[in-house]
């Protein structure tokens, strides 16, 4: 059985630009889209449906259920689609929710948080701990902001994808699977970024180790990328190495890109919302979308 691409839902303009993306994503893919809601108050069975207290969740969340799956059938119409509300508090039903899934889509509002009922801590606990890749989406993100502009400088769906961009720092499978799979679906091309400094202490006058250190730096990193080349042999490859704080360095290279690939590694614990400090700063700063991928 197919893994749907799931996208969390409530209304806000983040997570309907974040279930647009999804719904693109799945016919990529050719997966079929699962919108879902979730909020405290709904019922946790059919028993509890009828509970005047309950009624007020469990209308909204099918209006914004339906609202969304009116607009996304519209756009796709051959997409395959369904949605459901879900009664438990919004982090831990999308977690459940990523674990059988492809994909997990929600919205972003970067430096003011994550938007509508996934704010704060609750969307950063959500992408910590999801055994499966997250995407983060702005709001007003558009089918055209993932391809190139026009001859005429005009947004359009017609031309080639933008660059699918991911951050690379040391040996990660799942991370490089990913980001050379949505380059070979969007024909786009992969640049893999990958920031070097020189240690202190290591520097002197003369002594030719920072030379020494991004040539080293530049062979690893082609190591890393050969065997993902033999897979995915359509994939266009650049390999940017630039000396500096990784945050800046990935900032940088995000702004032209389509699509940012990002790892983070699972954690051990069974809470806290930490993602790591690189992650979470370029989950902050970064203003296309953001896929985070778990990895050991």
């Amino acid at each position: 059985m197919k893994r749907p691409v799931v996208a969390g839902v409530d209304g806000s303009r983040e997570s309907l630009a974040a279930a647009d993306w999804a719904a693109r994503e799945a016919l990529r893919r050719g997966l079929p889209l699962r919108l879902v809601h979730a909020w405290e108050g709904l019922p946790e069975d059919d028993r509890d449906a009828g509970l005047p207290e309950v009624r007020a969740p469990q209308y909204h969340a099918r209006r914004v259920l339906r609202a969304a799956l009116d607009r996304l059938n519209e756009r796709y119409p051959q997409l395959y689609m369904a949605a459901e509300p879900v009664g438990r508090q919004p982090g831990p039903a999308l977690i459940a929710e990523a674990d059988d899934a492809e994909l997990l889509v929600i919205g972003s509002q970067g430096l003011a948080g994550v938007g509508g009922f996934l704010s704060g801590s609750v969307a950063m606990a959500t992408v910590a701990h999801a055994e499966r890749p997250v995407v983060l989406v702005r709001a007003g993100e558009t089918p055209a902001d993932e391809h190139l502009p026009d001859g005429s400088c005009r947004a359009s769906t017609r031309t080639p994808y933008r660059d699918v961009v991911a951050a690379v720092d040391g040996p990660c499978d799942d991370l490089l699977d990913f980001a050379f799979r949505a380059a070979e679906l969007r024909n786009a091309s992969l640049e893999a970024v990958h920031a070097w400094h020189v240690p202190l202490g290591r520097i002197g006058p003369g002594n030719g180790e920072r030379d020494r250190i991004r040539e080293e730096a530049a062979r690893e990193l082609t190591a890393l990328l050969a065997p993902w080349r033999a897979k995915y042999p359509s994939v266009r490859v650049r390999e940017t190495l630039h000396e500096g704080r990784a945050v800046h360095v990935v900032t940088r290279a995000a702004e032209g890109a389509g699509l940012l690939v990002v790892g983070r590694r699972r954690r051990r614990i069974a809470v806290g919302s930490h993602t790591g400090p690189v992650a979470h700063a370029l989950i902050h700063h970064v203003q296309r979308p953001v896929a985070l991928v778990p990895h050991d």
